[in-house]
């Protein structure tokens, strides 16, 4: 069975910087790997998302040339660099994977999902 296992969430202030990471156990990393976010009181939101083969990615608008998305394929993990994070940034982070062979920000095209990092900027 597949299973995702972030890490690396915590507490920051406005301006630091976060790495999570997403372990991937019990099979391989399939096509793409995406970060999701849910702030409280908020719907899930896109974040980021990069495919196996050829590391094309995509970013939402509130993120790029922020946040970095990337992957090692050897450990079967992925990663998101947070840099100049802000208070809004704050949120539980997921990671999933999927089969789809493009960087889509449809939640619904991931199979497998992470239990989520707690992510919190202060101001």
């Amino acid at each position: 069975q597949v299973q995702l296992v972030e890490s690396g969430g915590g507490l920051v202030q406005a301006g630091g910087s976060l790495r999570l990471s997403c372990a991937v156990s019990g099979g391989a990393f399939t096509n793409i790997m995406g970060w999701f976010r849910q702030a409280p009181g908020l719907e899930r939101e896109f974040v980021a998302a990069i495919t196996r083969s050829l590391s094309r990615t995509r970013y939402a608008d509130s993120v790029n040339g922020r946040f970095t998305i990337s992957k090692d394929n050897a450990k079967n993990t992925g990663y998101l660099q947070m840099n100049s994070l802000k208070p809004e940034d704050t949120a539980v982070y997921y990671c999933a994977t999927g089969t789809v062979a493009y960087p889509t920000p449809d939640a619904a095209m991931y199979n497998y999902w992470g239990q989520g990092t707690q992510v919190t900027v202060s101001s």
